[in-house]
This record gives C-alpha cells, structure tokens and sequence, in this order.
C-alpha cells in the first residue's frame, strides 16, 4: 500500500515538472514599432524649392559675369595689341627718306586698322639721328612723314586723314650717340589724334 502510494506521488511531481516546464516558454518578443510618416508640410517643400532655384540662379549668373569679364579682358588685350601695332614705329636709312623693303609689312599692317576705324586721323612724326645742323634734319623727318603719308595714300587711306610733322633730332628714342642708337632714332611714328573712340579692331 505504502509503496503504491510513492508511486502515485512520484508520478505527481513528475507530472508537476512537465508541466512547469511546459509553462516556462521564452516570451515572444514584440516587433519595432511602425514608423509614422511625418505629415507633408507643403511651406517646407515651397522654401526648399525656392532655395534650390535661388542657387541654380546665383550659379548662372555668377558664370555669366565671369564669362563676361574674359570677353572684355580678351577684348583689352586685342585692342591694346591692335592699338601698338599700329604705332610701330617706321625706321629708315641714314640720310633717306625712302621706304625701305623691310619696312613695307609695318606700314601694311596699318591699313586694315584705317578701313575699321573710318573717321580715325593720325599724325606721322618724322625723327633723325643727331648728325647734319638742325634746319636739315627738320626737313630730313619732314620728307619722311610725307613719304609715309604717300605710301597709304597710294594704298586707299584718304589724305585728309593724315597730318605730318617733323621733329627733326629733338626727340631722339634713344640718347646715345652710337649706329645702334642712330638707327633707333631714324624713325616715323604714328599717333592717333581723332575718331578712333571706341577703337574697332580689324575683321
């Protein structure tokens, strides 16, 4: 009977530890939360909007002022090449007042500045060494800025776009007295004096 009785209350605790450990489940675990989508706010999209354009803006105009500004340097820097082109000075051999050979491509290069600049006038200088009395080589420079002033005449420039004076030696463009000085100073020089503002550079 005792015995019977252990029997049943073994099977008890048994049973008893099933079913504990039947109870004792891990817990489940509970999924993250759904995120909530923020309400559309439609002024924020608006001023985001607005800020973008207004970049894209400022970017463009900020390219076209640097555009702008290489053109007007490129521009400068033509003219200002164009404008010593012209002034570049016309030299001659001792005592002559003919144009030398050498000297013809100079003179040549003048001319498409006359026909882009139509009402422009200039004045031709015409310059010696410090050899001869001063009375001939006023007349010596003055022989020179007629022969220049004949040259592009004879090329189409029209006469009364040209005024000449001579200096004679009084304005040497080098004060020595050398054949390197000499032949510096045996010169025309060119000058603008009118219609040429706004300079036009040649096609």
């Amino acid at each position: 009977m005792h015995a019977r009785i252990r029997i049943l209350a073994l099977s008890a605790i048994a049973l008893s530890a099933v079913v504990t450990t039947a109870c004792r489940k891990k817990p489940e675990v509970a999924p993250p939360p759904t995120p909530v989508a923020k309400p559309f706010n439609q002024d924020s999209a608006d001023a985001a909007e607005r800020a973008k354009r207004a970049a894209a803006d400022a970017a463009a105009k900020a390219a076209a002022e640097k555009a702008a500004a290489e053109a007007a340097a490129r521009m400068a820097a033509a003219v200002s090449a164009a404008k010593a082109a012209f002034a570049a000075p016309v030299y001659f051999d001792y005592d002559k007042s003919d144009i030398r050979d050498d000297q013809k491509t100079t003179l040549e290069a003048k001319i498409p500045v006359f026909q882009a600049n139509a009402d422009m006038r200039i004045r031709v200088a015409g310059h010696t060494d410090n050899r001869g009395s001063d009375e001939y080589n006023l007349a010596l420079g003055q022989r020179r800025a007629a022969e220049v002033k004949r040259y592009l005449v004879a090329r189409g420039i029209a006469e009364g776009r040209i005024d000449v004076v001579s200096f004679g030696e009084e304005r040497p463009a080098v004060a020595q007295d050398n054949e390197d000085a000499w032949a510096k100073n045996r010169r025309d020089e060119f000058e603008i004096i009118a219609g040429a503002n706004p300079f036009k550079l040649p096609r």
